[in-house]
This record gives C-alpha cells, sequence and structure tokens, in this order.
C-alpha cells in the first residue's frame, strides 16, 4: 500500500492505496463520488474525465498515486454554493444530455475547453470535445450546450 495526499473538490483526502489503483477507481470506490463514470477501461470514451491541477485528464489512465499532492476537480465539485456551473446548465437549458453516461466527463471536457478559449467556434467545439462518445446523440445538442455556456460566461 501507498500512502497519497490528495484535494478532491477542495477537500484534502490522506489514503492508503494499492500502487496500481487507477484514479478513477480512487474516486469511485474510496471517496464514493460516483459522478465520475467508467465507460470504457481504455481512455476511448472519456466518461471519466475529471481536472487534475486544472486540466481535463481521463482518470481511467491515471494511477491514485499519480495524483498525489494534486487537486482534483470532479463534476460534484463543479457546482458552487448551490449554482450549477455554465455547462451544467446548459446540458440542462439546450438537452445536451440524453442517457446521461456521458455527461460528466463532457461537461468537465467542456469547462477545460472554456477555460482555456472562453469563445469557441462550434468547429472548435467540436475538436475539443473529440475525446469524448456519445452513443444517444448526434452532438448537436451537445454544442450548443456549450456554446450556452459560453455566452453565459462572457456576459458575466
Amino acid at each position: 500500500m501507498t500512502a497519497i495526499t490528495v484535494t478532491v473538490n477542495g477537500k484534502q483526502h490522506h489514503s492508503e492505496v494499492e500502487p496500481r489503483t487507477l484514479l478513477v477507481h480512487y474516486l469511485r470506490e474510496h471517496l464514493n463520488l460516483t459522478g465520475t463514470h467508467i465507460g470504457c477501461d481504455t481512455s476511448q470514451c472519456g466518461a471519466c474525465v475529471v481536472h487534475v491541477n486544472g486540466e481535463s485528464v481521463k482518470s481511467c489512465t491515471m494511477l491514485a498515486v499519480q495524483a498525489d499532492g494534486a487537486n482534483v476537480t470532479t463534476i460534484e465539485g463543479l457546482a458552487h454554493n448551490g449554482q450549477l456551473h455554465p455547462v451544467q446548465e446548459g446540458f440542462w437549458e439546450k438537452h445536451g444530455l440524453q442517457c446521461g453516461y456521458c455527461t460528466t466527463g463532457f461537461i468537465m471536457a467542456a469547462a477545460d475547453l472554456l477555460q482555456k478559449n472562453p469563445h469557441p467556434t462550434d468547429d472548435e467545439i467540436r475538436h475539443g470535445m473529440e475525446g469524448n462518445l456519445c452513443r444517444c446523440t448526434g452532438y448537436e445538442n451537445i454544442v450548443r450546450a456549450i456554446r450556452y455556456a459560453s455566452e453565459k460566461m462572457a456576459a458575466k
């Protein structure tokens, strides 16, 4: 077992983990943060995206020990003071989800995209979401949701 200290959604956690534990399993099984989904276990689908030190990471490709000392944000930590993040609101308002399984990964990837590029074009949104897969939709509402969030964030 290896001792790690990780700050997740603003709260510091000290844990003992097996060195082979993936970050996604640590979040779900050790911290009971089940909003981060396990989709494919091969880094193809993006359902497991979280932010590590402010960058989007597919948590099924990162070991928990690699997050030692890091700040991690999951979908549970994206909203503040009961207010949805603009990307979360956009997915709600523009129907950017269907079954919802991929949604948390899309939201986390989109929040990172908008942090880096606050005014993306639709093509830049599509390119920014290339690492995330949805099996239910044609992606148009996802693009609309991210555009909505971009506009809402720009208005603040």
